[in-house]
């Protein structure tokens, strides 16, 4: 099926070039709070964590933040590796990351760093090993609350061992590095995607790169034609209007997104907001909706934010498409009027022709036997997450030609 709703393009982006940096990877950096997974306060440690990027370069560079950190951040030393199947590190690919020329850097307290660039080769999908040396304590990690990636926490300055220490311990969050940017060799661009817990890939199986952004960005890279990158900047629990798990899509979209380099597209998926609003509270989901405070939204406010986010990617000259919210029948945050309400903003996602494109998950997902639930073979049993299957087909409806 295919989900995409072509309108007529309301800009022509500029040509590429070669050689200019591109977003490849990134993960919207979180608060380290009771509301996401966190790492415990650790010091003289190594992070070693592994990404896959999505699209290909001669170069790479690292941001590392320290943006929800309480104090200042010594990286004492960096290295980055192109991995193996079996989650070693390539022989030979080993490099050392420097600052500014230095081996170590100190990052302020609500700050990022961005590193300098790195000779590696690494092809669209390759996946990079990551280390940093950690030599103070640290307190509060600036971390990314679903743990897609695999890591590793180890003792002492451990960046330039090649096997990984048999008392290495797993990481139970994603930490400090929110993007990986590479220097390519053709024209390439960036699709950044803001969006919720059906973006960051809650429910897929984790360490694997089965969110339907990774799988899109797998259907990108075999087709000929211009590079373009997928980043992901889905938060689990995040909103359009509020602050609650995250920091709302409406703040957090000049960091998370239209600071992309070599950014091209926009894909709004934020369902969040209607679910929390119309959710009929009870013993189970009490405490959890708790968790997010701020007046309820309605459809009027849902179309106000779509369109204030893309007159404001559009002013950073980029197309933006918006994704249909797809059914939550059967979850503990369903409600008929919430419902009504979902139905409501998708039918106008669809006939506005305020976007460039329109992503219509709810098609995709909805069970024709009941409209208002997902299939069945496509969620985890909560009726509101995909499974791998489910955000697999996500990717799959999704008609390329609409990123040309």
């Amino acid at each position: 099926m295919d989900s995409v709703i072509r309108t007529s393009s309301i800009l022509e982006l500029p040509t590429p070039h070669s050689g200019a940096w591109v977003r490849t990877w990134g993960a919207s950096p979180q608060a380290p709070d009771d509301s996401v997974s966190r790492i415990e306060p650790f010091e003289n440690a190594t992070l070693r964590q592994i990404v896959r990027i999505t699209g290909g370069g001669h170069r790479i560079s690292l941001r590392i933040s320290n943006e929800y950190g309480t104090a200042p951040l010594t990286i004492g030393a960096a290295h980055v590796a192109l991995t193996d199947t079996d989650d070693a590190i390539q022989p030979g690919s080993d490099h050392a990351v420097t600052f500014g020329g230095r081996p170590a850097v100190t990052v302020p307290a609500g700050a990022p760093v961005l590193s300098a660039p790195v000779d590696l080769r690494a092809a669209a999908l390759a996946r990079l090993t990551i280390s940093l040396y950690l030599p103070g304590r640290v307190d509060n990690a600036t971390c990314h609350g679903t743990f897609h990636t695999l890591g590793w926490l180890i003792p002492g300055d451990a960046t330039a061992l090649v096997p990984l220490p048999a008392h290495a311990a797993p990481l139970p969050a994603q930490a400090l590095i929110t993007a990986v940017e590479v220097q390519p060799e053709t024209p390439t661009r960036a699709i950044a995607v803001i969006g919720d817990s059906r973006v960051d890939g809650m429910g897929s199986t984790p360490g694997t790169d089965r969110r339907w952004t990774d799988r899109l960005a797998e259907r990108l890279a075999a087709r000929p034609g211009p590079a373009l990158c997928v980043v992901s900047q889905g938060i689990n629990g995040n909103r359009l209007l509020s602050d609650g798990i995250g920091t709302a899509a409406l703040a957090r979209f000049d960091r998370d997104i239209l600071a992309t380099p070599g950014l091209g597209h926009v894909v709004i998926a934020v369902s969040n907001d209607l679910f929390f609003s119309f959710a009929p509270p009870t013993e189970e989901n009490g405490a959890f909706l708790s968790m997010f405070p701020g007046p309820p939204a309605g459809v009027d406010d849902i179309i106000a934010a779509h369109l204030q986010l893309a007159a404001r990617a559009r002013a950073h000259g980029v197309k933006v498409h918006a994704a249909t919210i797809a059914p939550y029948g059967g979850s503990e945050m369903y409600s008929a009027e919430g419902d009504k309400a979902r139905e409501q903003v998708n039918a106008w996602i669809r006939s506005s022709d305020a976007f460039d494109g329109v992503l219509d998950f709810d098609a995709v997902w909805r069970d024709p036997a009941d409209p208002t639930r997902i299939r069945s073979d496509l969620h985890i049993g909560d009726h509101l997450h995909g499974n791998d299957a489910g955000y697999a087909a996500l990717a799959q409806s999704v008609d390329l030609s609409v990123f040309d």
